[in-house]
């Protein structure tokens, strides 16, 4: 019995149908999902203005509003099962009072995401925090994190005398990558990790316990890394070296080389990742790539130090600390304010001479 060969459908073109329709069926549902959140998410701020108009109607009563919510509670839970405990509803409440503009709402964000949001008084770090969630496609747990390890204040800080324009710039924007200092963190959180903060760490441990956990490494080091290994061999003169880390940042189209010291930053170790990336820009590079970039990672670093040990060198080299346990968010805060403070007060100088 012959077979006619035209009506015969090859692997490769069978695969090439399956892999269109899954594509058609994966938009598709992403769409649907879309969709059916902005409608929840429309439903939850329309459900916390009418709670608000109604107790803006007698707002000599002073719980007039627990009441409301308490019995709303209870109805809407007989009638509609679970989702309306008071706490949420007190949610969906504050929901309308802080985004009084329903077409402010990101279609991206889930409810759950808003939820973490609304616990952030100051409007400018919960801008930050919403720009950056929706950019890095945050879930819950990462949004979660990110705002517990003070990443606003950290960056904030990374960047030296912090200014209104820059607290501004990340309200507005959330952290744009356009140059290596962009993406540079002081301090870096390990608190994933595990280790034991009051006892020595030696340098292979910490480089093997960031390994086991990557994907949270990842998420720390911020937007656009991937990992491409450790101890990657750079050859010079038939002598071996090895970089502990490099990743490549596709946003800044450069590797990044990082160097773990469990002491603090030396001059040492600004030579030797200079060696690194003077080899990577040579050797490694495509044509389209930027010149790489390194970080040290130290535990301990001064300005003066740091100043003396990267100052003048033409490649891009970065010393941060890393912490081993989540910062005290009142410190960063103080900081943060310490800063801004100073810098209003240099402003306000500059205009008395002028």
């Amino acid at each position: 019995m012959q077979v006619n060969e035209n009506i015969l459908v090859s692997n490769k073109e069978l695969t090439s149908v399956v892999q269109e329709v899954k594509t058609v069926l994966t938009t598709a549902r992403q769409n649907v999902a879309t969709q059916v959140n902005s409608e929840l998410l429309n439903t939850y701020w329309n459900i916390g203005r009418i709670i608000c108009e109604h107790e803006q109607s007698d707002p000599e009563r002073a719980d007039y509003g627990k009441q409301t919510i308490k019995e709303l509670s209870k109805a809407l839970t007989k009638e509609f099962g679970k989702g309306f405990s008071r706490s949420n509803l007190q949610n969906m409440r504050q929901f309308y009072l802080t985004y009084q503009k329903c077409q402010t709402l990101s279609g991206k964000l889930s409810w759950s995401h808003y939820c973490e949001l609304l616990s952030i008084s100051d409007s400018d770090k919960r801008s930050f925090y919403e720009k950056e969630a929706v950019n890095a496609n945050w879930s819950v747990r990462e949004l979660k994190r990110q705002i517990e390890s003070s990443l606003f204040e950290r960056l904030l800080l990374s960047r030296g005398d912090a200014n209104k324009e820059q607290v501004l710039a990340l309200a507005l924007k959330g952290n744009e990558i356009a140059e290596p200092a962009d993406i540079i963190r002081d301090p870096y959180v390990f608190e994933f990790l595990g280790l034991p903060d009051d006892k020595p760490v030696m340098e292979s441990d910490l480089e093997r316990a960031l390994v086991r956990q990557i994907e949270e490494f990842l998420l720390e080091l911020g937007r656009g890394f991937m990992f491409v290994g450790t101890q990657q061999r750079v050859t010079i003169n038939n002598t071996h070296y090895y970089v502990d880390m490099v990743f490549y940042n596709k946003i800044l189209r450069a590797y990044v080389l990082i160097e773990l010291k469990t002491t603090k930053l030396t001059p040492e170790a600004a030579g030797q990742i200079n060696m690194y990336l003077n080899y990577y820009a040579a050797e490694v590079n495509d044509p389209d790539d930027n010149p790489p970039i390194g970080i040290i990672l130290c535990t301990e670093k001064d300005r003066i130090t740091a100043e003396y040990a990267l100052g003048g060198l033409s490649n891009n080299i970065f010393a941060s600390r890393y912490v081993l346990y989540m910062p005290n968010k009142e410190q960063l805060i103080a900081q943060v304010e310490a800063v801004l403070k100073r810098w209003h007060e240099e402003d306000k100088e500059r205009l008395d001479e002028e």
